[in-house]
């Protein structure tokens, strides 16, 4: 049995794991909350076995939540929780610390493979995902590619700054965030700057960073 903290910011959804986990498995809740910086307060209160956490809620993201729990409570184990399937989504999950990465439309049954297998220190995926991932074994993420100057750069384009505000943010001249912008354009292999944008929204840059 393991001792379970649920961070979920929508209440029909914590009611539907907690009915699951509680009349299905013999795993414990002991606590449940709707945002990120009670998730955290739970966790250091309760130091669970496992945390599940969505990734989009108020007050602190689950990404920034999950590295915060793997950093300060490594005994717990994350569980992510999301609606979102995108491969920056799942990476950035993983690096940051969770052991398992759930879609919300999985089979619920899913959910407690999930939780096994993360308490025994083993990543987890779901099976959508993981059959994703087995066809296209050969592809590279590009973003990897970036240098940490880039990656800002392609950040602050995802949020719709303009050149000169890049400059000014970044205290760089505008003729540097051209070349970074130029350089971008070269490893993510796009053709022009919309497309650009488009890479880093579609990696969900600009919203959880």
């Amino acid at each position: 049995m393991a001792t379970v903290v649920i961070a979920e910011d929508h209440p029909i959804v914590r009611k539907g794991i907690r009915a699951f986990l509680t009349q299905t498995t013999e795993h414990e809740i002991v606590a449940e909350c709707g945002d990120g910086i009670a998730a955290l307060e739970l966790v250091k209160e309760h130091r669970p076995d496992v945390l599940i956490t969505d990734l989009r809620m108020p007050g602190l993201d689950g990404l920034e939540v999950t590295r915060r729990v793997h950093q300060d409570y490594p005994n717990t184990a994350v569980v992510v929780l999301s609606a979102y399937s995108s491969d920056s989504y799942v990476s950035r999950a993983f690096r940051n610390g969770a052991l398992a990465y759930l879609l919300k439309d999985s089979d619920i049954m899913e959910l407690n493979d999930a939780i096994t297998s993360a308490l025994s220190g083993k990543r987890f995926i779901s099976k959508s995902l993981a059959s994703r991932t087995q066809r296209e074994p050969t592809l590279t993420d590009r973003y990897e590619l970036l240098t940490a100057r880039q990656r800002e750069v392609l950040h602050l384009i995802g949020e719709g700054l303009t050149t000169p505000e890049i400059s000014e943010k970044l205290s760089i001249s505008g003729r540097t965030v051209e070349k970074h912008r130029s350089n971008l354009m070269q490893k993510l292999e796009v053709k022009n700057y919309a497309d650009l944008i488009r890479f880093a929204l579609q990696r969900g840059l600009s919203p959880l960073d």
